[in-house]
């Protein structure tokens, strides 16, 4: 059986065993004009007074989108929304487009031009957040003690709207709504709260998990004390296409894009596998190792323990930030890891990824990597095996039988085992 998988903007071809089996996105229909579903669901919202309604006499707007990680359609997005607020007569000068980077390099030049368009990129105030710059946010309250500091333009915006893509995420469930807050506009000592050791290793923190996940709550917690007026977030079909639209409360219009993507980006499986083939995602989500670790995680949930995982990834900016790449090179085992990460005096930015793609490697019996952007010595570091012939690697593992599982899209869609889908509903 051929198999095509992403690995950067390319596509890698395979051939897999015909008793592979293959899991996929369930099919989504594309909408048949997605600019005027937006401005639809501005116009009819969910649980929520129309955009245009809530923007009277409002004197300022700040806009949050996802930063270049993400396949936001931004492009989509946000003209309807911005011809929403002027039609409400708020002035063009006094709306800030704000990016969501997290922890992540700040987006400029052509990158932003293809974030936003180069029309909206020459007409809007647009702003990058920094999470370690004090003058970017304040203190609004403390969770568990941790401070809980939210961006100043956010906060100090007549109007705060939230935009994204819902998608299934390792530690929120789903991503979109909320997260475009924290960890999208948050501080760094905000984010070292979310992404604990301890925060991490809870059970119920974990892909497509709402309900009783510690790391969703806090983040309606969050929304609730820095404040969404609306939020507009978007569902994508494989092909990048807008399958849905979901405007309105921060947390039932956030709700009702997560029922589409459940039933579209999970497949139930009735017992793990021996190997599983997975995708990073391509371009852009497997711009860095950093985003593969989403990958890894979905291929851990189906496979048996000490199977064997390959992952096709273009990492065409390598490993990703410096205390990311830091840990990869310093540690060599999940057992290491712990020990050294596990006591919060020793938290270090990024270490929440590396703690999930070491659970993986643990998991696994071994991790074949294929990745044009990453060195052998960085994936050998992290007890990894570096591939050079993927075909080959692939004939060599599937000769040994056992059961075998393709994911072409990777981290779009969660792999779950029958007898614990309902654990994780």
């Amino acid at each position: 059986m051929k198999a095509d998988l992403q690995c950067g903007r390319t596509i890698v071809n395979l051939e897999v065993p015909d008793s592979t089996e293959v899991l996929e996105m369930e099919p989504l229909a594309p909408l048949h004009d997605p600019t005027a579903a937006v401005r639809d669901a501005l116009a009819h919202p969910i649980q929520s007074p129309p955009l245009e309604e809530m923007a009277r006499g409002r004197q300022s707007a700040c806009i949050v989108i996802s930063d270049i990680t993400r396949p936001v359609p931004n492009q989509i997005i946000l003209p309807p929304l911005l011809e929403t607020l002027e039609a409400a007569a708020m002035a063009r000068e006094a709306i800030t487009i704000l990016i969501a980077t997290g922890m992540h390099r700040p987006n400029l030049g052509e990158e932003l031009a293809h974030m936003v368009g180069r029309d909206i990129m020459a007409n809007y105030r647009i702003e990058n957040h920094f999470c370690r710059d004090p003058e970017n946010y304040r203190r609004i309250d403390t969770i568990d003690g941790a401070p809980i500091e939210v961006n100043r333009h956010y906060l100090d915006a007549g109007l705060r709207i939230l935009t994204g893509l819902i998608e299934p995420h390792f530690y929120a469930g789903y991503s979109g709504g909320r997260k475009a807050i924290l960890p999208g506009i948050s501080s760094f000592e905000t984010m070292k709260f979310m992404h604990s050791y301890r925060m991490i290793d809870h059970p119920r923190v974990a892909n497509c998990v709402l309900d009783g996940n510690p790391f969703h709550h806090n983040g309606l917690r969050i929304c609730e004390l820095a404040g969404v007026d609306f939020i507009v977030n978007v569902v994508l079909n494989k092909h990048r296409q807008v399958g849905g639209v979901f405007a309105g409360h921060y947390d039932r219009a956030h709700r009702a894009g997560c029922e589409v993507v459940e039933r579209h980006s999970t497949a139930a499986v009735d017992e793990p596998f021996d190997l599983v083939i997975t995708s990073g995602g391509g371009f852009p989500l497997d711009s860095t190792f950093y985003q593969v670790s989403k990958a890894l995680i979905c291929a851990r949930n189906v496979l048996r323990k000490g199977g064997d995982i390959v992952v096709i990834c273009g990492c065409h900016e390598g490993l990703g930030g410096k205390e990311f790449s830091g840990i990869l090179r310093s540690v060599g085992s999940f057992a290491e890891f712990r020990e050294r990460y596990q006591d919060p005096k020793n938290f270090v930015i990024d270490q929440w990824c590396a703690q999930s793609i070491f659970q993986a490697l643990d998991h696994a019996g071994q991790v074949h990597i294929y990745s044009p952007g990453l060195t052998r010595e960085d994936v050998e570091k992290m007890g990894a095996v570096f591939v050079t012939d993927l075909q080959q690697t692939v004939n060599r593992l599937t000769a040994r039988g056992g059961r075998v599982a393709l994911s072409p899209e990777g981290p779009y869609v969660v792999g779950m085992v029958r007898e614990a889908v309902g654990a994780v509903s």
